[in-house]
Parts: structure tokens; sequence; C-alpha cells
């Protein structure tokens, strides 16, 4: 079983999308119809991001944390502990591509990280685009890291003693380690993701963060 990890702070009005493509990621034909198990990690949500994700038909696990390490760190061992062999992080403001999981698994190492692409420029200056996409390696061989797009075997995850608790930058941290124990990882572009552009994120030095800056730099 494959397991993909949702974490959500008061995410009502995007994880519809990141639910639809996982579920149509999940039905790849390159999977062979292995099962993908969808959990959402409901962090602290005070809106309906439960009941759109419910609505979906996915698993909900229900913690009060306010902390995107601990989330994914809860989702996993749930995961884990239902059986699943690999498992696949991404964020509930992003939308996977078809072959997500697919790809991961194809690439036949520890764990891998993919890239992410905008999925909407409007607010930002042709000069801060141009910034952005300067500063980022869209090729293999990159060494981008992203909570939302990052995939490893539950073997490797338990190896590498989880994500740590930490409210930003845990999957740096995660990486870090995988890194230090000599696990086999893929630094790829062609397991892709797409996220928002959105400055109002929930990890207090995370992606939306990097964006943020792009506007006072």
């Amino acid at each position: 079983m494959i397991g993909a990890i949702v974490p959500a702070h008061d995410e009502e009005a995007l994880i519809g999308r990141a639910l639809k493509a996982l579920q149509v990621a999940a039905e790849h034909p390159d999977l062979q119809g292995e099962e993908v198990r969808i959990l959402v990690v409901l962090d602290s949500c005070g809106d309906r991001t439960g009941e759109v994700a419910r609505a979906f038909g996915v698993q909900c696990l229900t913690v009060d944390a306010r902390n995107v390490g601990f989330a994914r760190a809860a989702g996993a061992k749930t995961l884990i502990e239902q059986g699943a062999r690999w498992l696949a992080f991404t964020d509930a403001d992003s939308v996977v591509a078809p072959c997500w999981f697919a790809r991961q698994l194809a690439l036949r190492s520890e764990a891998v990280c993919g890239v992410v692409e905008i999925d909407d420029w409007a607010g930002f200056t042709h000069e801060e685009r141009a910034a952005y996409e300067g500063g980022y390696n869209d090729s293999d061989n990159h060494r981008h890291i992203h909570g939302a797009n990052l995939g490893v075997s539950a073997i490797a995850y338990q190896q590498a003693g989880g994500f740590p608790n930490l409210c930003t930058r845990e999957d740096v941290a995660f990486v870090d380690r995988l890194c230090a124990l000599g696990m086999r990882i893929a630094w790829t572009n062609t397991v892709r993701v797409v996220t928002s552009a959105r400055q109002d994120g929930r990890a207090p030095d995370g992606f939306s963060a990097h964006m943020g800056r792009l506007r006072s730099a």
C-alpha cells in the first residue's frame, strides 16, 4: 500500500483540488492496482477543511499541534501502522501530477525530492517572477526540498527517525537526516507538483514566506 499524507490547517478553499489530483494519480495504470490511501491530517482546523476532505472519501486524522512537522509525522505513523510501504507527502495548496505516485516508485530510490511550479503569478511583477525563476533549478540533480513534493520508503523514513516536531523547515531537517544516513535520494524534475504562490502560508518560514520575500527584495 502507498500512503499519501496531506497536513492541513484551515485549508477549506484549496484542499478539494489537492485531493482530486491525488485521487487521479492514485488510478495511474503503472501502479497496477496497488492501493493508495490518502490521509488528511487536520491540524487545529477551525473551518470546513475536515468536511471538504471527508466528502472526498479520504481518511482524516485530527491533531491539535499547529505544527506541520508533528502533523506530517502523525500521518506517517498512522499509515505505516496500516501497512504503507511508501509515503508520499504533499500540501493542501498543491496539485500533484497524474503520474506522481507512479513516477516516484519507478525511480527505485529510498527517497524522492521533486520540484514545484507556481500555478498563478498574478500579483507579482515580471521582475519578481524572473528573480524566482532565476534562482530555481528546475532540472534533474537539483537540490530543492519541498514538503509539498517528497516521497520516501517506509523503511527509510523510520530509519531516519521521521519528521521532527518543527513548525517550519521540517522537510529540510528530515532530508538532511536522510542524506547523513547515506540514503539513495532521487533529486528529479520528473516528479512535479503545482503549488500556490500565496504569501499567507501556514508555516512561518516556509515556501509562502519565500514568495513573500520576493515582494520585499
